[in-house]
């Protein structure tokens, strides 16, 4: 048996990490075993379906590096293409008995489900049509051609429907509490729980990987697989995904999808890790490379109790990412956060390498290191007045002018060890520890008192760049006194 799975996202909104957690352990069992990986777009709700999402759905999955073997753009993965297959399914159960017409009105459906809650009963439907004769060749639900009724599958009302599980194990569920489920609604239609067992049986799924607020759609997915003479495939039903208090993921904990993530500066390898160790493990080891988690991946190894989404955890993974970066790859992700932070894009990339290179072990994000790095980016920057007051005093102006012959003197591309020669003379002259010039320095060029060290500092902003802002600097102060 080749193994093939699926991920079948509504275009409907942006894509949650949650649920994408779910394709992504699709995606990984699939290529574990050599198999086949869908992208199934599950567009029958034609109203919220846009293009945007759909686009974004692609482009996030792109993104993250999970690629599929069959899908969009081919339409014959989209549900809203394959409506005629779903009725031609559905007028057989028809035909066969296995499923019949519903004439109760929405206002009789809730008056039924009102009177369950008075009695204390599970609502569910009654069954007030399941034996009514009709046509077996009755047409399907049209609302346009006043054919105003749904049909629903004849559920058995006897016996048992068995879920072994791939990560819950062993579920039961007694068929009499399970109603008669609608199959196509009255604007003819089909309802999701009837669609996707068609596109599983004709895509031949062979492991349905989702998360587990699905489960009780399992049974009655089982049943319509049965009486179509179709084998169920395998499911696997993952915990869901929850927030530090314990709660279901959501926006009040912070971004939840996947180009949020990007926009903020995360890397896909970040993400891609972190979601699969949201519920999986493999021993101790916390980073993987995708290779890994491909060969490492089983559902033996997936917990059965959510996984709790820790933003911090997240952050710390992406400082490691961002650590690893060759200089050369670290500045191109940085140019379109550069662009977006509103600044002059370098067209030295050789100088771009180097200005990451001296941020790599302080920013966690792109986000962040384009911010650390607007002393670079600029030559617009606001001394801090604390900073100024506090370091920036009429002491250290001779030392300054000092430093600024002695930098002056240096070719515009200097090197760190020609700028700490200068330094280490201006020390000596003066009688000054490092930390007594360094820190006075550092304001002057960044505006504030946390930067890389200094000598890396004056090397990439260069020989000029470096002077004027000393001279500013001496002129703040002198205008100070």
């Amino acid at each position: 048996m080749t193994v093939c799975t699926r991920y079948a996202p509504s275009p409907t909104g942006s894509l949650h990490i949650g649920n994408v957690r779910s394709g992504l352990f699709a995606y990984l069992w699939a290529r574990h075993n050599g198999g086949r990986f869908i992208l199934r777009i599950d567009d029958t709700d034609q109203e919220r379906s846009t293009r945007e999402s759909l686009e974004e759905i692609v482009a996030s999955l792109q993104w993250l590096g999970i690629e599929w073997d069959a899908g969009p753009p081919d339409r014959r993965y989209f549900q809203s293409s394959r409506f005629d297959r779903y009725r031609e399914a559905a007028l057989r159960l028809l035909r066969e008995g296995k499923a019949y017409p519903c004439y109760c009105t929405p206002e009789e459906l809730e008056a039924k489900r009102r009177q369950a809650e008075r009695e204390r009963r599970k609502p569910g439907y009654d069954g007030t049509c399941r034996n009514k004769p009709f046509a077996a060749d009755l047409p399907l639900p049209d609302r346009g051609a006043g054919r105003n009724y749904t049909i629903r599958f004849r559920s058995p009302r006897e016996g048992q429907t068995v879920v072994e599980d791939l990560v819950k194990g062993h579920s039961v569920f007694q068929n009499q509490e399970l109603d008669d489920l609608i199959i196509f609604r009255s604007d003819g239609v089909p309802t999701y729980n009837f669609a996707t067992v068609i596109d599983d049986a004709d895509f031949e799924i062979t492991h349905v990987v989702r998360g587990d607020d699905h489960l009780p759609n399992t049974p009655r997915q089982i049943q319509i697989f049965l009486a179509l003479g179709l084998a169920p495939p395998l499911y696997a039903h993952l915990p869901m995904v929850m927030g530090l208090d314990g709660k279901p993921l959501s926006k009040r904990h912070g971004a939840t999808s996947v180009f949020a993530y990007r926009d903020a500066g995360y890397f896909p390898e970040t993400l891609l890790n972190y979601l699969a160790r949201l519920g999986w493990s493999h021993g101790d080891q916390e980073i993987f490379s995708k290779a890994e988690l491909i060969q490492y991946f089983s559902f033996e190894a997936c917990g059965k109790s959510p996984g709790i989404f820790n933003p911090e955890k997240l952050l710390w993974l992406n400082f490691h990412y961002l650590k690893q970066r060759s200089a050369d790859q670290l500045a191109r992700e940085a140019i379109p956060f550069i662009k977006r932070a509103g600044y002059q894009v370098p067209q030295d990339m050789a100088w771009l390498e180097k200005m990451v290179s001296t941020l790599r072990e302080r920013a966690k994000t792109l986000v962040e290191l384009v911010d650390f790095a607007r002393f670079y980016l600029s030559d617009d920057i606001a001394i801090d007045p604390k900073a100024a007051a506090k370091f920036l005093k009429p002491e250290i102006v001779e030392p300054l002018k000092a430093l600024v012959k002695g930098l002056g003197a240096l070719r515009e591309n200097c090197t760190e060890a020609e700028v700490q020669s200068v330094f280490e003379q201006v020390l000596g002259r003066f009688g000054l520890k490092l930390g007594q010039l360094a820190q006075p320095v550092r304001v002057a060029l960044t505006g504030g008192t946390v930067s890389p060290g200094i000598y890396e500092v004056i090397a990439v902003l260069g020989r000029s760049r470096t002077v004027a802002r000393l001279e500013r600097a001496i002129a703040m102060i002198a205008q100070a006194q």
